[in-house]
């Protein structure tokens, strides 16, 4: 099975929560907002932050915020940044990573690669501020 791991799908939960509020929002905030555990927010906001996409503001109206327009922020970057580079397969990875013995005589290894490539950039094309959007639909923000 493909899946990201649960630190990204909550930290893509959190991003579009938001980007949707357009306003500094804590992490206890964001915690009953989303309905997940305080520390595991805390956890998820310092990883977005360390990466870049969250600055925090301290005080008392202090909080997270996006550090730039939601519409800039890449689905594909905050699953890189939190999970590494996607790889559907071993061999879909940069060239140098992988580890196949079976890879000069593979046959299937130029289609992975190329379905690596769709799916990475599928995933370039829709931003967090698509995400954001309550009538969003993917289909239609590709076109």
């Amino acid at each position: 099975m493909i899946r990201m791991s649960k630190m990204t799908d909550y930290g893509i939960v959190l991003m579009v929560n938001l980007a949707r509020a357009r306003s500094v929002r804590t992490a206890r905030q964001l915690a009953d907002e989303t309905d997940m555990a305080l520390p595991t927010v805390a956890k998820v906001l310092k990883e977005l932050s360390r990466h870049g996409f969250l600055d925090a503001r301290r005080g008392a109206h202090g909080g997270y915020f996006l550090r730039q327009d939601a519409q800039a922020i890449r689905i594909l970057d905050l699953i890189e940044a939190l999970d590494g580079p996607i790889a559907l397969t071993e061999c879909s990875s940069a060239p140098s990573d992988s580890q196949c013995s079976r890879e000069d005589n593979c046959v299937v290894r130029a289609p992975w690669v190329e379905i690596n490539h769709v799916v990475k950039h599928a995933l370039a094309d829709i931003s967090l501020g698509d995400m954001a959007q309550p009538q969003f639909n993917a289909l239609e923000s590709r076109r």
